[in-house]
This record gives structure tokens, C-alpha cells and sequence, in this order.
């Protein structure tokens, strides 16, 4: 059967809006099924209210126990409320304004009444918090309600503490189990009042767009990019991005189109992704099929997901650029052009990302910090300015400003897609061509992250999996060298394995938010060697699995 990833989506490929914003209020989730229980994966609560998995209990009782966090670790400053484009984001903001209000909370909700990118819930809340004490109980954080690149059907609630960025599993552990006390309850416990019955002033507007983008120059070389002429297209991918991508262009005087400006809960107009479902994923060459076929109308096109906190970046000469080549560049470049940094200043990588990152750094006489697979591993370095820069496989970073202080202490994808056009303004090369340089110095690098189908039994296992696991003492022809199960960076638990050769590497750990598992591996010997680490590697978790 042909596949038709990459195929533009059909009418029987689109969620029945009203339908899941119905079953949001009607489900009822039973909390002794443990896909209708409130889990918080590596970045939030997700699910579906069609299979009761993402529903109104869920959100008021998460809610209510995010309230309760906040009394707990005595923060009384406003908490910042954004939300994405998908369909349950707005029903969801307001089941969380319901609670927020009846528990008196300062709640900041968009001015506009539109949509908040990651990013810039992420940098009002540094804003708000700077110079202000860890124990000041002024102290703003904020909840986005977004699943990020999840298909349409999906809903995701997402809390920031005042840091900025992704809430630790101390924290998560303890709201999701306070929010399944209420469920359990019958929500006994939770304050709201309801949305029809707010008074016009019960709530307090912020310009996240305005603060965001006017804030830009301070971490990008925004006269570089408008001197060069530099011809950009912006697709927000139908996300939160598309009205910030506007007000760049106007406010910096930027050549920038935003090429599909169109905002629809269904994504009819997206190409589906390598399992044939929608997902707003910017680094999938399936689901960025369109706006790789336009890549010789501009000099640069970029692409982010529905909360804009991951990047994709297409050239001309290339295509779409596997995430890690860009990271690559990015790293290589900035420390080379920020003399503001600190000169001590580490670069952070998830252990699931490129050797290239490795070599790069070694290069720059930088240090290198590896650490399990979520962006919150970065935040402590990102705050006190010891690390620089913390970027992600799946296309997710963030930088200093230009001073070396902070900017935001969570993914940015519009951040990422600007230092893009900064780097080809600055020295006239694309990412991609930088790349290919890099490739000369370094060895060309073979790369490929595969998901496929788990149960949460398997996934289960796979998070448990231990250097035991793994009897072979040979990687596709070469003596293993290391099998982790925790990062060297940190000594965090990854969740998974990795197994490691002088040339090549493969690593296995369960999706936070989906129903798979994500195999990673790479090899410094080329494509046919990488395909022997991937057959091997794959052995080795059927193993675990029992099949």
C-alpha cells in the first residue's frame, strides 16, 4: 500500500471540530483508566477529549492543583495565561480563567483576546520576575495551553513556575497527583467562577506580542537581516506565530512574507507527516512538504509549530535542514559572534542529539553539558548565564541575549528561525552551506530519529531498561565504548538507553506525549553503516519487549 505522507490532507483526514469540543464537556473521564488519569509528559498534559484523555474535569481539577502548587511554594505575583490555535486551547483557557478567578489568582490573559506563542508566556514571565528575589511572593509564572505539534485533536496544559521555562517532575508529580485527588473526588475542592459570569474587569490584559517582538533587537541582529536584503518566508504552520511574524516585519523593516497566513483548527491546508496524520511538526519533511516546495522563491523559509516553540529551517540549496545540522551552525556561529557571552560559557545538547554538536564545541574550546531529553534541564544554566545556549533534536532551543543575560528559559522557535536569517545576512552563506563546511572539517555525519507504534506497556519498558539490557558487546561492527541510562551532563535519569561506539550511537525512550517510541541513531561511517545500527538497536528493544 503506497504511503501518502507528504500528500496534502484529504476531507477524511480532518477532526469533526465540533464534535471534540463537545465531547470536552461531555466526556466524562474515569479516573481507574490510566489514559484518563491527568499525566504530565515531558512537556505537560495531553490528550484527546474524544477518548476522555483531555477533557473539562481534567482542566479545572489541573488547575485547581496548579492553584494549590502556587499557595504551596508561596507564590501571590500574577500568573501569566496564553494559548495555541488548536481547538481545545480556547475552551481549556477558559475552564482555567473559571478556577483561576475563583481562587482570586492575578490572572494576565492576551490583551488581544488571539494566541500566545511558548516563547512569549516564557519571556513575560522573566520580565516580570527580573531582579526580583527566588523568594519574593510577587513572583508571576504562567500556564500555556497548547499540545504543541500534536495532531488537531489534541489538547495540552503546560505550567511554567517563575523560572520561565518547563515545570521539573517535583512539580508536575505533585500537581498531576493533586489534580487526580480532585477528579477522584468529584472536584470537590475546586473554586471557580463561571466564564458567563465575570465581571469585565475580573481579569488583566498583557501585550504578549508587543513586549515579545520590541524585545528582539536585544538578542538578534535585526539591522544586519534588513541591510542584507535578506528575503524570508515565515509559515506559522497555522500556529500561534502568525501575528508575531507580522509585526516583525512592519517593526524592523524586514523583507518577511508570511506565506500562509491562514489560521484553521482543522489544518486541512497541512501535508501529512510520516504516519499519515496531521501534525504541525517543523522538522518533519513529510509535514513541511509545501513550504519545501517553495524554498527557490525566497532566500530562506521557516517554518514552527502551533506554540512556536520549535523551528524549521529550509534553503534553497538544501531543502529542509535536519534539525541537528542546523543546531550545528547555530552553536558554531553564535559563540563566534557573541563577545558578550561569557567566555566560560557551556553549550548544552540532549544526549539524543548530534555528535556534530560534540566536534563544534570541542572546536570552540567551549564546554559541553549533555542532558536527558526536555528543555528544563537547561534552565538553571540559561538563568545564571553558564550555559548559552540549550538546543534539542526535535528542533527546540533557546540563547543569551546578546549582553549574555536571559531571554527566555523555554523553546523559541521564532527566536531560531531569526537567528537564521541573521547568520546568512552576516556571512553570506546559508545554514545549509555553513553546514556543508562543517561537514569538511568534521566528517559528514548520518542521522535519523524513527517513531513507531508502542503501548504503554512497552513504553513502560523501555523507560526501565537498563545497561544489562543490552549483552552484545559489538555495534554494527564496532566494540561498544559506553551504554547509558543516565546523562553525563547531570547524572539525570535519561529514560531510556543509550548505547555508544566511537563512530555511531543509537538511543530508545518512550514519547512523553504519544503513543510511541522514538529510536535515534547516528553513524560518522555513512548511510549503510547507520541502517546496521538502526536493524541492531531495533533487535535489541523487540528483545525488551518480548517479541
Amino acid at each position: 500500500m503506497t504511503s501518502r505522507a507528504g500528500q496534502p490532507a484529504e476531507a477524511s483526514d480532518l477532526t469533526d471540530i465540533d464534535a471534540l469540543i463537545g465531547a470536552y464537556y461531555d466526556v466524562k473521564p474515569d479516573p481507574t483508566v490510566p489514559a484518563q488519569r491527568v499525566v504530565f509528559g515531558t512537556s505537560g498534559h495531553r490528550g484527546s477529549s474524544l477518548n476522555g484523555g483531555f477533557n473539562e474535569v481534567h482542566i479545572l481539577a489541573t488547575t485547581q492543583a496548579i492553584v494549590d502548587y502556587r499557595n504551596r511554594e508561596g507564590i501571590a505575583g500574577p500568573l501569566f495565561l496564553g494559548r495555541d490555535t488548536h481547538a481545545l486551547s480556547l475552551p481549556a483557557e477558559r475552564s482555567a480563567i473559571e478556577v483561576l478567578v475563583g481562587n482570586g489568582v492575578d490572572v494576565r490573559i492576551d490583551s488581544r483576546d488571539s494566541w500566545v506563542p511558548t516563547p512569549a508566556l516564557s519571556h513575560a514571565i522573566l520580565t516580570h520576575n527580573r531582579g526580583r528575589d527566588a523568594a519574593d511572593p510577587a513572583r508571576a509564572d504562567g500556564i500555556v495551553v497548547t499540545p504543541s505539534h500534536n495532531p488537531p485533536a489534541d489538547g495540552g496544559f503546560k505550567y511554567n513556575p517563575p523560572h520561565g521555562g518547563p515545570a521539573d517532575t517535583d512539580a508536575t508529580d505533585w500537581i498531576a497527583a493533586r489534580a487526580n485527588e480532585l477528579i477522584e473526588a468529584g472536584l470537590e475542592g475546586v473554586r471557580r467562577v463561571r466564564f458567563a459570569d465575570l465581571d469585565a474587569d475580573a481579569l488583566d490584559g498583557y501585550d504578549f506580542r508587543d513586549a515579545y517582538v520590541r524585545d528582539l533587537a536585544t538578542i538578534i541582529d535585526m539591522d544586519a537581516i534588513r541591510s542584507a536584503d535578506v528575503r524570508i518566508g515565515a509559515d506559522p504552520l497555522g500556529g500561534a506565530s502568525v501575528e508575531y511574524w507580522q509585526l516583525i516585519a512592519e517593526i524592523y523593516g524586514l523583507d518577511l512574507t508570511v506565506v500562509n497566513p491562514d489560521v484553521d483548527p482543522t489544518w486541512r491546508f497541512m501535508t501529512l507527516d510520516w504516519d499519515e496524520k496531521i501534525r504541525m511538526d517543523p522538522s518533519s519533511p513529510n509535514a513541511m512538504a509545501a513550504l519545501v516546495a517553495r524554498r527557490d522563491e525566497f532566500d530562506l523559509l521557516t517554518g514552527n509549530d502551533a506554540d512556536a516553540d520549535r523551528h524549521g529551517i529550509v534553503t534553497p540549496d538544501a531543502g529542509l535542514m535536519n534539525p541537528n545540522h542546523y543546531l550545528a551552525v547555530a552553536i558554531d556561529y553564535l559563540y563566534a559572534h557573541r563577545p558578550g557571552w561569557r567566555a566560560d560559557a557551556a553549550v548544552g545538547k540532549t544526549l539524543v542529539s548530534s555528535m556534530m554538536i560534540d566536534r563544534v564545541t570541542e572546536a570552540l574550546g567551549r564546554r559541553l553539558v549533555e542532558v536527558p531529553v526536555g528543555f528544563k534541564w537547561f534552565v538553571p544554566g540559561l538563568l545564571d548565564g553558564s550555559v548559552a545556549f540549550g538546543g534539542e533534536e526535535s528542533a527546540g532551543a533557546s540563547f543569551l541575549r546578546q549582553d549574555g543575560s536571559v531571554w527566555t528559559t523555554d523553546k523559541d522557535g521564532i527566536l531560531l528561525c531569526l537567528l537564521a536569517a541573521e547568520i546568512t545576512a552576516v556571512t553570506g552563506k546559508t545554514p545549509s552551506q555553513r553546514y556543508a563546511e562543517l561537514e569538511a572539517q568534521f566528517g559528514a555525519s548520518s542521522y535519523a530519529r524513527v517513531d513507531a507504534p508502542a503501548s504503554a506497556e512497552q513504553k513502560a519498558i523501555l523507560k526501565k531498561l537498563s545497561p544489562e539490557s543490552v549483552t552484545a558487546t559489538e555495534l554494527a561492527g564496532e566494540p561498544i565504548t559506553a551504554k547509558l541510562t543516565e546523562a553525563p551532563g547531570n547524572g539525570a535519569a535519561i529514560g531510556g538507553l543509550k548505547v555508544q561506539t566511537e563512530h555511531a550511537w543509537f538511543a530508545a525512550r518512550p514519547s512523553g506525549t504519544e503513543d510511541v517510541y522514538k529510536l535515534y541513531a547516528e553513524s560518522l561511517r555513512g548511510p549503510e553503516h547507520l541502517a546496521q545500527v538502526q536493524a541492531e538497536a531495533r533487535a535489541v528493544i523487540d528483545a525488551a519487549f518480548g517479541s
